[in-house]
């Protein structure tokens, strides 16, 4: 038994307590107290449902120089997350049910976060051959995506969502129009010609989200059962609004944003330090105004990570030759606690739901809210400030955009199921 003194609670049903919190069993017991052999002073602290990641590369199999299951899932539980949904973009791809096995198994062994491997839409994540999605739905794929690869063929889209929906699987685009992108390292503009840098403009992220979003049309029409299109890492303000007409309009659309693309701006190119260099690219100010407005107003249902490790020397090279990505798991929700709930007043309910109820409800799981008889899926949240120090992250990828940044809200205990998985107590 685990007793939480005093602890101020939240979740997507609000602010409340303190409380005193009674975990066994693996649930909730009860919010009164009770006799318990471990507790924990939860003064000043506040407790709030374990976070699920919809997007991170964990670079399993064939990219553990990079990454591997077991400092992926540390440092997401490190990070406050309870369950994680890994990219199928490795070498190979995960697209067959055994790929999909064997990552469960592995990470079910490790006893940190529980993984909810994606699956590739098409065979070798080339956009050719649908993969078997009834199939790898039984192995345990909780999403299909060919995420890292952009799907050019929108013929191949359509009958991937049709074939999706018949099994319950959300179907997840990077939404950029390759031919429009082409060699783009950072946002197309005036900055990107001051600097000399091949540009990737706004119109490729909008374009695909505008085809993609017809693709989603004609699935629903021509499908018995509902299609679900995630759009993945959304960057611009017009893409936004692409989103927000849809919704509208009924179609069965979601979509995620980033912590880089909510915090940093294509003004932090100036640097031309290549641990920027993300796909899509940073923005424009009006655009992370946008996204903001997003996440309050709905159109934007969740906060994903796109938790991106690299080497130490492919991040050292120059902006044209180094990789896209930035890692973020462990500083993720401190990151936007400071800068959005500390900074801004953007409210710590609907913070906390974008990194639990937003993104368990597309993967079609039952909210956790703090309550008798609840899961113990939950995270510890210290609001006193540190700043951010890459050299210790659990993630190989110990380098950070925000590094030195000085940040509150950070996660101080992990449960899974009741267990322990992370503490980081004083």
């Amino acid at each position: 038994m685990l007793l939480i003194k005093n602890v101020k609670l939240v979740d997507a049903l609000g602010e409340r307590g303190p409380a005193d919190v009674l975990i066994g069993e693996g649930k909730i017991l009860s919010l009164d107290g009770g006799e318990a052999e471990t507790v924990i002073d939860g003064t000043g602290l506040f407790l709030a449902p374990g976070f699920l990641d919809l997007h991170a590369h964990l670079r399993e199999p064939g990219q553990e120089v990079k990454e591997e299951l077991a400092t992926g899932l540390l440092a997401a539980v490190r990070g406050g997350y309870t369950d994680l949904v890994s990219m199928p973009n490795t070498t190979p791809p995960v697209d067959t049910p055994e790929a999909v096995r064997a990552l469960k198994k592995k990470a079910h062994a490790l006893s940190l976060a529980r993984l909810h491997p994606a699956a590739a839409l098409t065979q070798g994540q080339e956009g050719k051959a649908l993969t078997e999605a009834g199939l790898l739905k039984e192995a345990g794929a909780s999403l299909l995506t060919d995420d890292g690869h952009t799907n050019e063929d929108a013929g191949i889209l359509a009958a991937g969502l049709l074939q999706a929906s018949a099994f319950g699987l959300p179907v997840a685009v990077h939404a950029e129009d390759a031919s429009l992108r082409r060699g783009g390292v950072m946002n197309d503009g005036p900055l990107a010609d001051l600097l000399g840098l091949p540009g990737n403009p706004k119109e490729a992220e909008a374009a695909r989200i505008a085809r993609d979003l017809e693709v989603l049309r004609y699935a629903v029409r021509r499908s018995q059962k509902k299609p679900h299109l995630h759009i993945q890492h959304l960057s611009t303000k017009r893409g936004l609004e692409l989103v927000q007409e849809a919704k509208r309009a009924g179609l069965p659309v979601t979509a995620e944003a980033t912590p880089h693309h909510l915090t940093l701006t294509e003004e932090a190119l100036k640097s031309f330090d290549p641990i920027l260099k993300v796909a899509p690219p940073l923005r424009t100010q009006e655009d992370v105004e946008a996204l903001i407005e997003g996440l309050l107003d709905g159109t934007l249902d969740a906060i994903a990570t796109d938790h991106a490790p690299h080497t130490q020397a492919e991040k050292e090279m120059d902006l044209l030759r180094a990789p896209f990505g930035i890692p973020s798991l462990e500083v993720a929700f401190p990151l936007l606690y400071t800068e959005l709930h500390l900074k801004r007043g953007f409210p710590l309910k609907r913070l906390v739901e974008l990194f639990t109820d937003g993104p368990r409800s597309i993967l079609g799981l039952k909210p956790i809210h703090l309550e008798e008889g609840a899961e113990a899926s939950l995270v510890l949240l210290d609001p006193k400030e540190r700043p951010v120090e890459p050299r210790n992250f659990a993630s190989k990828a110990r380098f950070s955009p925000w590094a030195g940044w000085v940040l509150g809200g950070w996660p101080v205990l992990t449960l899974v199921e009741g267990q322990v998985v992370h503490q980081a107590l004083e």
